[in-house]
């Protein structure tokens, strides 16, 4: 058995019974929702493993709903809409989530996406915590302080930067990074990081245009850099 509770948000009844009764076959403990408040609702209650969540619904949207969850909740969101543009796709991982299914979507593909989030949720190399002058993280307690101030990051934020911070100073392709943190269908969907990575410097970098943490490495990827420190000057000779 899976075990694991997963909450689904649809206003339509028909996709909430199809879910629930599949992924209940698959031994995972459904609660559902038919709006973003009740859902939010739900969150705090329940405090679900997994959250499928429809961006299209009346009242308070989807990607509202999202950010709301995110506030008070680390479980993995995947979205379900009917878009497919994307500008929809990042704004959704903008707005706090995992991942991003269209429909009408296939079952095996909405349960491996499911699979791969919890399995990405639930298991992470432990790394001691890491501390500059300006920034310091508990990677146990996914705590982030910059420059004296509390920095709230996103879980997909979060697990690019720790895994930016397990390989400091190496620099990690865009497929190595998509594959690894949002599952390995993902490999060309270079946007999708791009944002996350922008979002990253704008938290925990004094001057995100200068980043000395996050750097670019010309089209490969990104690489995790402790700060240079000044040179010290040689004394004058007399």
């Amino acid at each position: 058995m899976n075990e694991a509770t997963i909450l689904v948000v649809d206003d339509e009844p028909q996709i909430r019974r199809v879910l629930r009764a599949t992924l209940s076959n698959r031994g995972y403990v459904i609660v559902d929702a038919k709006t973003g408040e009740e859902g939010i609702e739900l969150v705090r209650k329940e405090k679900p493993d997994l959250v499928l969540l429809d961006v299209n619904m009346p009242g308070m949207g989807g990607l509202e709903a999202c950010r709301e969850i995110r506030r008070g909740s680390n479980a993995p969101i995947i979205m379900l809409t009917v878009r497919n543009a994307e500008r929809d796709k990042v704004a959704a991982l903008d707005a706090g989530a995992d991942d991003y299914v269209v429909k009408p979507f296939g079952i095996e593909e909405l349960l491996a996406r499911v699979r791969a989030a919890l399995r990405r949720h639930r298991t992470g190399e432990a790394l001691i915590p890491f501390e500059t002058k300006d920034l310091s993280i508990d990677f146990e307690s996914r705590s982030v302080n910059a420059r004296g101030e509390d920095v709230h990051l996103t879980p997909k934020e979060f697990e690019v930067l720790k895994l930016l911070i397990a390989n400091q100073g190496k620099p990690l392709t865009h497929r190595r990074l998509l594959q690894a943190i949002w599952g390995p269908d993902y490999g060309e969907e270079t946007e999708n990081l791009r944002v996350v990575i922008n979002q990253l410097r704008k938290k925990i970098e004094s001057d995100p245009t200068h980043p000395k943490y996050i750097l670019t490495e010309p089209w490969v990827g990104y690489r995790f850099q402790m700060p240079r420190r000044p040179a010290s000057k040689a004394p004058a000779r007399r």
